[in-house]
């Protein structure tokens, strides 16, 4: 990922923060020299530097029969910024800019069929995600049904090796563009204008300069 030195982060909370956000990954391998693309809920632990991720594919999808090298892209916020809300517009000649945050995880998946990993992975999922909606809904592990639907799926693990951060939040303009545009995007409102002000306001409160 093209990354300039203004837009990197290395603090991983900034990772814990957008899997929090949305535990919804885009997982990238390659098969005969072309990437194959997969969208997936994942379950998310970190240990210090230490991340990884758990899953599952249908048992039918190509990808389930992948093990080895994967790249796996964390979205977080986006959202478009106007040159009109800059306060050097004129004089700096400035342009449209997308500002967003997101993570490239680079590692190695390891692909399971046992049925404990399987079973464990669906409950977690399931009792994560019920929360978040307010229902109640669980994996019962004896119960058959429940059981034999695990011969549907392939699940998988993966262990990040390298962590690329990104967060594009105009960290490399003046002061006033910055909180010009935060200003903007505050009062068009929406969830991923809102988050993306707040990200460029905690960005400017670290600034020495």
């Amino acid at each position: 990922m093209y990354t300039p030195r203004a837009f990197a982060e290395a603090d991983l909370a900034e990772l814990d923060g957008l899997i929090a956000r949305d535990a919804f990954v885009t997982l990238v391998t390659v098969a005969d020299g072309l990437p194959f693309v997969s969208h997936l809920p994942v379950l998310y632990a970190r240990e210090g530097e230490q991340v990884v991720m758990e899953g599952h594919w249908a048992r039918p999808n190509p990808q389930a029969r992948h093990a080895g090298p994967a790249l796996l892209i964390v979205h977080g916020p986006h959202a478009y910024v106007s040159p009109g809300w800059y306060a050097d517009k004129e004089e700096a000649a400035r342009v449209p800019t997308w500002n967003y945050a997101v993570a490239h995880l680079h590692g190695t998946l390891e692909t399971t069929d046992d049925t404990a990993r399987l079973a464990s992975i669906v409950d977690r999922l399931s009792l994560k995600n019920e929360a978040h909606v307010g229902n109640d809904w669980r994996f019962e592990h004896d119960r058959d049904d429940h059981m034999r639907q695990l011969r549907g799926i392939i699940g998988f693990r993966f262990v990040a090796e390298r962590i690329e951060l990104k967060f594009k939040l105009n960290q490399n303009h003046p002061a006033a563009n910055v909180q010009g545009a935060a200003d903007a995007l505050q009062r068009l409102g929406g969830e991923d204008n809102l988050e993306i002000a707040a990200l460029m306001r905690d960005r400017l409160a670290r600034r020495t300069d």
